[in-house]
């Protein structure tokens, strides 16, 4: 079987190749500045990467690309991930990574006045929130507050006062750009389009399309040109590949097997035997707590709840 032209850089392996060196670190830089829509004076000049000792040992974490500090004009930090899957606990985590980041900069006794702002940075291979990836779907009604939860592609998170809409307490905020949400087909619109277009599409891809034919998305596909990597490297880059494969067909086998099984025992039990077959192979997690939730639930409300699973990768 030949080989493909490119690696697919959403892979650890890849991914870090391309963003998560030295000598390529303004590949990352131009990325983040594109993702958090910042504009001149406020652009990230350079970055440091994070100190090993400074990342979580979550077990979850193998399913974190790589984490990034980035400090900018203002001292302010980014932390960057990938998430391949919609893990048990994942907002918990970006929220713990980020939180960990700002109170790390403190050292004992110094002055609160001394921390500076952080931002989490999440790539998604999934949807995290329902919502259109249009842009006319996110235009402010009367009254100014978008649909609940309409979010669109690229989404940018901070606190806000509930009955106001003031915002305020921004020392931590997060950035998700959700893949799977991308619209604008072979032709992107800008540049945030042109880096999902890049992420989701650079596997398949024989030549690098004219869309892209320019820096730094010329750059970052010859970095993760097949033809680059040693025998090691590929073989190496193969057993990702195929990890992330079994991860995928987990979902798949834990959907068709309750399926298979509803045939013959009836529409609910096999949506019971659906739901907690699906949270065990997707790591959302099963208990008695949970069971005896879904043993209570009638068909109309196992039917709902298996479809938010499916759309939303998290417990409800």
């Amino acid at each position: 079987m030949p080989r493909p032209t490119f690696a697919d850089p959403k892979t650890d392996f890849i991914f870090k190749r391309i963003f998560g060196s030295e000598p390529h670190k303004h590949l990352l830089i131009k990325l983040l500045n594109v993702l958090l829509e910042l504009e001149e004076g406020q652009l990230i000049e350079d970055l440091s990467y994070l100190s090993a000792e400074q990342k979580v040992p979550v077990e979850e974490m193998k399913l974190s690309i790589v984490d990034v500090r980035c400090i900018d004009q203002q001292g302010i930090q980014y932390v960057v991930e990938m998430q391949l899957f919609n893990v048990a606990g994942l907002e918990e985590r970006v929220i713990y990574n980020a939180s960990k980041a700002f109170t790390l900069q403190l050292k004992t006794a110094e002055d609160y006045g001394k921390l500076r702002g952080v931002v989490g940075v999440t790539i998604c291979d999934f949807c995290l929130w329902p919502g259109s990836p249009e842009p006319e779907a996110f235009t402010l009604p009367v009254g100014g507050r978008p649909a609940e939860g309409n979010v669109p592609m690229l989404s940018r998170w901070r606190m806000q006062e509930q009955h106001s809409g003031t915002l305020g307490l921004s020392q931590v905020q997060y950035v998700f750009l959700e893949l799977p949400k991308y619209a604008a087909g072979p032709h992107p619109v800008d540049l945030v389009d042109k880096w999902a277009l890049f992420f989701r599409d650079a596997e398949n891809l024989d030549v690098i399309p004219p869309e892209l034919d320019e820096e730094p998305f010329r750059e970052a596909f010859e970095i993760a040109r097949i033809a680059q990597l040693s025998e090691a490297d590929y073989e190496y880059y193969e057993k990702q590949k195929m990890a992330e494969q079994d991860g995928r067909g987990m979902l798949i086998k834990a959907h068709e097997e309750g399926h298979a099984e509803g045939l013959a025992e009836g529409e609910e039990k096999a949506n019971r035997k659906n739901i907690r077959a699906f949270c065990e192979a997707t790591g959302i997690g099963w208990d008695d707590g949970r069971q005896r939730h879904v043993d209570a639930l009638s068909l109309d409300e196992l039917e709902d709840l298996w479809r938010r699973l499916l759309r939303d990768r998290h417990w409800p």
